[in-house]
C-alpha cells in the first residue's frame, strides 16, 4: 500500500474578503506532489497559483478543504504552529531579490543568519551550501557586487539553511536572462539530488517545463492539466553523419486532470473550435471516452461535425481532453 503524497490538497478552497466582496482564489483545487519531485505550477496572473504557494508555505490558511505537507495539517494549525512550520519545514525563494537578501551582509553572512536566529549556527554548512550553488568563490561578497543570477543562487542557499524538506520558489527566474534562468533551474535539480528536498516552483512561464519532472497548469483556482516527464523508450543505437551517437531528449506527456468529483476543464481553444459552451455529449468507443459538441451550439451557430478524437489533433496537441488516462 502506497503512503500519502508529500503534498496533498483535496477540494482546497481559499476565499479572500475585501470590504463586502468575497473573492474565491482557490475553487476546490486538487494536487498531489511526491517527495523529492521538482515540479512547477504554471498559470496566468490571477489563476490562484500564488495563493496556493502561500497556503503551502504556511503564510496563509485555507478556508476549506484538505492541505497537508509532510504530515502537517495546514488547515488546523494555530498561529504559533504555523510559525514553527515556516521555520523548520519550508524554505522560500522569492522573485524580488531584496526580499531574499540583506544588502549589507556578505553571502556567507546572509546564509548563516537563519541558522543564528534558530540557534543552530553552522559555518561549515553555510559554506557548503554556497559551494553547492556554485558560489564558493563569492563567500565574502555583498549582494551589490553580484549579478542577479548570483544573488538568486545565494537566495537558494539561504532557503536551505535550516534544512527544510520543502523548497517553494515564486517566479525565481522572472527577472533573469535565459542563461541565468537555465542555471537557476539546474541548481534546483542539484539541491534536490543532494539534499532530498521537494521543490515546487510557481511561474507564469511555460518554458519552465523543460527543467522539471512534472508541471501542472492552474486555471480559475483549479488544476486543469499536468504534463509528466517521460524518458524515451530504448531503441537501436543511432549514429549521426559525423559518427557521434544520437541522444533523444526526454519529453513530457500531457494529461487533462479530473477533480475529486470527476469534473475536468476543457481547454478554451477546444471549446472555441467546436462551439462548446455549457454542455457536451460523452461517447464510449472501445477503451476511449470521446467528447462531442451538441448538434447546435446554444449561440445558434453550427459547430463543426468533428469530435475530439485523436485523429483530429495536431502533432503538438496534448491528449484528448476527455480520454480516460487512468493507469497511463
Amino acid at each position: 500500500m502506497s503512503s500519502e503524497p508529500f503534498i496533498l490538497c483535496e477540494n482546497l478552497v481559499k476565499i479572500y474578503k475585501i470590504a463586502d466582496i468575497e473573492v474565491m482564489a482557490l475553487q476546490g483545487l486538487d494536487l498531489s506532489v511526491q517527495k523529492g519531485e521538482v515540479m512547477a505550477i504554471i498559470g496566468a496572473s490571477g489563476s490562484g497559483k500564488s495563493t496556493l504557494l502561500n497556503v503551502l508555505g504556511g503564510l496563509d490558511s485555507p478556508t476549506a478543504g484538505v492541505a497537508r505537507v509532510a504530515g502537517h495539517n495546514l488547515t488546523r494549525m494555530t498561529a504559533k504552529q504555523r510559525m514553527l512550520y515556516r521555520r523548520s519545514v519550508v524554505g522560500f525563494v522569492w522573485q524580488n531579490v531584496a526580499r531574499n537578501l540583506i544588502p549589507y551582509l556578505s553571502a556567507l553572512e546572509n546564509v548563516a543568519l537563519p541558522m543564528i536566529l534558530r540557534g543552530k549556527y553552522d559555518r561549515r554548512r553555510a559554506k557548503e551550501l554556497l559551494e553547492t550553488v556554485g558560489l564558493g568563490h563569492r563567500l565574502h561578497h555583498r549582494p551589490l557586487y553580484m549579478s542577479g543570477g548570483e544573488q538568486q543562487r545565494v537566495a537558494i542557499a539561504i532557503a536551505l539553511a535550516n534544512e527544510p524538506s520543502l523548497l517553494l520558489a515564486d517566479e525565481p527566474t522572472g527577472s533573469l536572462d535565459s542563461a541565468n534562468a537555465d542555471l537557476i533551474l539546474q541548481v534546483f535539480n542539484e539541491v534536490r539530488d543532494r539534499y532530498g528536498v521537494t521543490v515546487v516552483i510557481v511561474t507564469h512561464d511555460p518554458s519552465m517545463a523543460r527543467a522539471v519532472d512534472r508541471y501542472v497548469e492552474i486555471r480559475d483556482g483549479k488544476t486543469s492539466s499536468e504534463s509528466v516527464r517521460r524518458a524515451p523508450k530504448p531503441a537501436k543505437r543511432e549514429v549521426a553523419a559525423d559518427g557521434r551517437p544520437v541522444i533523444r531528449e526526454e519529453t513530457h506527456e500531457e494529461f487533462t486532470l479530473l477533480d475529486s468529483a470527476g469534473r475536468l476543464q476543457l481547454p478554451a481553444d477546444y471549446r472555441q473550435k467546436w462551439g462548446i459552451r455549457d454542455r457536451v455529449k460523452l461517447l464510449v468507443e472501445g477503451e476511449k471516452i470521446i467528447i462531442t459538441p451538441p448538434k447546435a451550439a446554444p449561440s445558434g451557430t453550427k459547430p463543426k461535425e468533428e469530435t475530439l478524437a485523436e485523429s483530429e489533433r495536431g502533432p503538438q496537441a496534448g491528449p484528448p481532453a476527455g480520454e480516460d488516462r487512468e493507469g497511463a
